[in-house]
């Protein structure tokens, strides 16, 4: 379990707890914080279930701990290495190759990761909301039962209690050796030692996001994928993101599924595969096996049933309605945990701080879940916000869909020479004028910066026409969106030559 808060009973009462999930820490630290501010009694209950290797880590949740913030910072230090193979093209005279030092990133990592814990504890008691670092589960819809150690019970009674627990890594469980030997996200971002040449098996935003920086820091890379890449995502960009890792060093094993892993007398794991499209037997030797084929709900420990919160029977996730409330009206949930949310740990902490503020600040604002932009930081980047070009043909019909698009090259690309092949951006917009823009598309360096400035835009109902009267700023990356003039009906090449 990560995070539950609950406001206690009195002056509304209110309590809450959280898991050490994507992003259950920052959900639940955010939310209870809030709503200590508008005067309310609040706890915060928050345990983390030490992974199958035994990792563990402090109070943040998912996102600061084992994923979004040591994940961006391992990213960088990919990012850094091609910068460094680029600067004697800018006249630095740098000695080639560069070693990198796996101990020293991950105690720097690690560190920070460390700071953040720390300031969210300190948080919680500036804003005198009471910490409890317990496990704990429903006894009734109003009374929370936690265990300390040395075994001291701790019941907490509350007027609202909000579920914050997140998610955790799926194990394949079904797979010979998979929990014995294999590591997933929960573990290699605190790993003491390299991983060596390490197998990802799945194709998800996690696998291909920690496959790229493992590549990125010279590390022997494989990723093995059963089907697509980025399943949720647009199907074009996914392709062009596994073609510039696979141009880059990433291997890929495609259409694979793995059916053993076994650890052989060097120490090394044999994993053993079958290819789907041949029906052969394939074998390779690695020093790591990280599983990254989905999340499953932190749900099981906290008695669900005792409270009378309904889930849903295919997920197990909890199911909520518009005002993020449960089957049990004074029992919320966000983030993760809730059925039919983005898993994204900025969504969690706007639904939370927007919860507060309706339960004890007289507000009536509800969260707004369309158009929420996000990016995968694979090597190049992949932004997003709004449909794919998929979905926008299936709610529109091809007719009524038109897609404007452009290859381009960064400028800090053309002096080192680096491939731009991959670097790409799509709009997808309404045929009809004026163009209402339906999702924007972009893969290239920095795409979580330029998809967020653009999301405001899309938010507010952009046209296709109001982008193209938008000025570009020269020379940068995020002018390529306002300069989309070729649509791809039209037939033409979209290669824009760059600065």
């Amino acid at each position: 379990m990560a995070a539950m808060a609950a406001a206690l009973r009195g002056l509304g009462g209110r309590f809450r707890w959280r898991t050490p999930a994507v992003a259950g820490g920052v959900r639940g630290a955010a939310q209870g914080a809030v709503a200590a501010q508008l005067g309310r009694k609040v706890a915060v209950v928050d345990y983390v279930e030490p992974s199958p290797r035994g990792t563990r880590w402090g109070l943040g949740g998912t996102c600061v701990n084992v994923g979004c913030i040591p994940k961006k910072l391992m990213h960088q230090a990919a990012l850094l290495g091609d910068l460094i193979r680029d600067a004697p093209h800018y006249g630095w005279e740098v000695a080639q190759p560069v070693p990198h030092d796996w101990r020293k990133m991950a105690e720097a990592v690690q560190n920070h990761v460390k700071s953040l814990n720390w300031g969210h504890r300190v948080q919680l008691h500036d804003r005198k909301v009471k910490y409890f670092n317990v496990k704990a589960g429903f006894v009734d819809e109003h009374t929370v039962r936690g265990v300390a150690k040395g075994g001291k019970e701790i019941l907490l009674s509350a007027d609202h209690i909000v579920i914050a627990t997140g998610g955790r890594p799926r194990y394949p469980a079904h797979i010979e050796g998979a929990l014995e030997y294999g590591i997933t996200s929960d573990d290699i971002f605190w790993l003491k030692e390299s991983p060596g040449k390490t197998l990802v098996v799945g194709a998800s935003y996690v696998a291909l996001e920690c496959a790229g920086f493992l590549t990125g820091i010279g590390l022997d890379t494989t990723v093995m994928m059963r089907s697509i890449p980025l399943r949720g995502f647009d199907q074009q960009m996914s392709s062009l993101v596994t073609e510039h890792m696979a141009s880059h060093g990433t291997r890929f094993l495609r259409g694979c599924t793995p059916s053993q892993v076994r650890r052989l007398p060097d120490g090394q794991l044999q994993v053993t595969w079958e290819d789907r499209t041949t029906g052969k037997e394939g074998t390779g030797t690695f020093d790591t096996v990280l599983w990254a084929v989905g999340r499953v709900p932190d749900t099981r420990s906290l008695n669900l049933e005792k409270a009378g919160v309904d889930t849903s029977p295919s997920t197990q996730k909890i199911l909520v309605d518009s005002r993020e409330a449960t089957s049990v009206p004074h029992i919320y949930a966000i983030g993760d945990v809730v059925e039919g949310r983005p898993e994204l740990t900025p969504t969690a902490v706007m639904a939370g701080r927007l919860l507060a503020q309706r339960l004890f600040g007289g507000s009536s604002d509800l969260m707004d879940y369309d158009k929420v932009p996000t990016t995968v930081f694979t090597p190049l980047e992949y932004g997003c916000v709004g449909l794919s070009e998929e979905e926008a043909v299936a709610h529109h019909g091809q007719e009524r869909v038109e897609v404007y698009h452009a290859h381009y090259k960064p400028l800090e690309f053309t002096v080192p020479g680096r491939d731009a092949s991959q670097c790409y951006v799509k709009m997808v917009c309404l045929r009809e004028p004026p163009q209402l823009v339906l999702g924007l598309h972009f893969l290239g360096p920095n795409a979580g910066e330029v998809t967020q400035g653009f999301a405001l835009g899309i938010k507010c109902g952009a046209s296709y026409v109001q982008v193209m009267q938008t000025v570009g700023i020269h020379p940068t990356c995020s002018e390529e969106v306002v300069k989309l003039r070729i649509s791809k009906r039209s037939g033409l090449d979209p290669t824009v030559t760059g600065c």
